[in-house]
């Protein structure tokens, strides 16, 4: 975040007023947290009455202190000014000033004689400025060394952050831990090894995550490093009126706890649910007792389901429900969950046409079709048989291949009497070309009729390869027989 005039380099830092966020001008970060906008600046005040002289002076990570302006110095909000300190002097800017201070010295509580009500010594000059950098430039590394001598103790606490004052002299140390922890003697190691007053304040998880700052699940910054101030309670209780599930990795925050804006919208919640039903309420109908098992508040819509019968959940609206309940309160059984259920019209969803005519944004949502799939089909595609020599398979789809027989005598019949092998041998001879024989002589043509050793030596497709070896045995036979004639 940042105002009108900061614009940021590539490196983080504010090109305008140079200050790194902590500008007395618009919401720059965490140093401006709950900036005021003084809408009574340009308004008079009545006759005889005198300006109200006490200022509101914003520190470190949006730390606020009321001080009084004794000598009546001209100080507007954005001024830097140096203030009363425990011991010496501190530097802070002016962040709010004239009646709306009255309005937040209100709001804690605080009177203008009270001892917290310090004075404003003078406006801070150079040197003092120069002094107060010098000093907030000193604490990140006297956050690192503090954390190595708090190791070196071993106390059970965390160093979550440094704060100097502005004249240099004085750092206070926040520290979070679970139980007491005695560090005497770290106060000497740190006052020994940086040569300054040390004080130690203890703060909370939630006062730690404001003060370290961070974005959130949703997206945005903190509240409690932005806007928010006080820290109430949070239970498991709101989460509950608000039907959300105890899942603590959800419910809880960066600190730890769980998470503020819980509370947020709970008065909503606890203002609707006044006319829903108690969840232990059983109804009674003819066909049985219903229990409750969920609902929508904001909808006024609720599930029940029967006890016998817990597999199905029936839908009811508010007004049903509570009908229910005073037919019970007489003694009397409703109608079933199912024809209440069946009386709920649903809203039909009207679907608008685009009058613009433009496209729809999710034109190119859908995948493109891939060319591997197409190819992938054509593949599995089944090549035509060239001729059948077993009978046709039935009609259902049954992935049993059929019993093929070996069929020894019909490679002893004519190849002209049989009509399925004619198409067999055209297409052998055109596929596989046989190799070119002597021409058989005259003589032989009376034994056409009978088959050779060479037509035995045709191979038909299809065949199984148990049955070549008593092919052979037939056709050796045949041959012996030939020659004896």
């Amino acid at each position: 975040m940042a105002c009108g005039s900061c614009g940021t380099t590539e490196n983080g830092v504010p090109r305008g007023c140079k200050s790194n966020g902590n500008c007395g001008t618009g919401t720059c970060g965490s140093g401006s947290k709950l900036a005021v906008f003084d809408w009574l600046a340009n308004m008079t005040l009545p006759s005889g009455e005198e300006r109200f002289n006490i200022f509101e002076v914003r520190f470190k990570n949006g730390r606020k202190h009321f001080y009084k302006n004794p000598d009546n110095l001209p100080i507007t909000m954005g001024d830097i000014v140096a203030v009363e300190g425990n011991p010496g002097h501190d530097i802070g800017t002016v962040s709010l000033a004239g009646e709306l201070v009255k309005v937040q010295m209100k709001k804690r509580k605080i009177t203008e004689d009270h001892e917290d009500v310090k004075k404003i010594y003078r406006k801070a000059s150079q040197r003092d400025i120069d002094i107060w950098q010098q000093a907030r430039a000193k604490e990140e590394e006297t956050q690192r060394r503090g954390r190595e001598i708090l190791g070196r103790l071993g106390l059970q606490m965390k160093l979550s952050d440094v704060e100097y004052q502005g004249d240099g002299n004085k750092a206070t140390f926040y520290y979070t831990a679970e139980s007491r922890v005695d560090f005497r003697q770290l106060i000497r190691d740190l006052a020994s090894a940086f040569s300054i007053r040390v004080e130690m304040k203890q703060v909370g998880a939630r006062q730690e995550a404001a003060r370290l700052g961070g974005v959130g699940s949703c997206g945005r910054e903190l509240c409690c490093s932005t806007w928010l101030t006080d820290f109430r309670k949070v239970t498991t209780s709101a989460a509950r009126y608000q039907q959300l599930s105890l899942n603590p990795l959800k419910l809880a925050g960066q600190c730890g706890k769980l998470k503020c804006c819980l509370n947020f919208e709970l008065d909503t919640y606890l203002d609707a649910l006044k006319t829903f039903p108690k969840q232990d309420v059983v109804l009674k109908t003819e066909k049985g007792e219903a229990v409750f098992v969920k609902m929508d508040i904001f909808k006024k819509q609720l599930w029940y389901t029967y006890k016998e019968e817990r597999f199905k959940w029936f839908q009811l609206t508010l007004d049903q429900v509570l009908e229910i309940i005073a037919l019970n309160k007489k003694n009397e059984k409703s109608m079933s969950l199912e024809e209440y259920e069946s009386d709920i019209e649903i809203p039909v969803k009207v679907d608008f046409e685009d009058a613009v005519g433009q496209d729809s944004l999710t034109r190119f949502d859908a995948p493109k079709k891939s060319k591997r799939r197409k190819n992938n089909r054509n593949k599995n595609k089944k090549k035509p048989v060239i001729a059948a020599t077993t009978k046709t398979a039935p009609a259902n789809n049954t992935k049993k291949r059929p019993q093929r027989k070996p069929q020894v005598k019909a490679a002893a019949k004519s190849l002209d009497k049989t009509a399925t092998n004619k198409p067999l041998e055209k297409s052998n001879k055109q596929k596989h070309k046989p190799r070119p024989r002597p021409k058989a002589k005259a003589s032989n043509n009376n034994n056409s009729s009978k088959p050779s050793a060479d037509n035995a030596e045709v191979k038909k497709p299809n065949k199984p390869r148990n049955s070549n070896n008593k092919n052979r045995k037939n056709s050796s036979s045949k041959d012996a027989n030939n020659s004896e004639k």
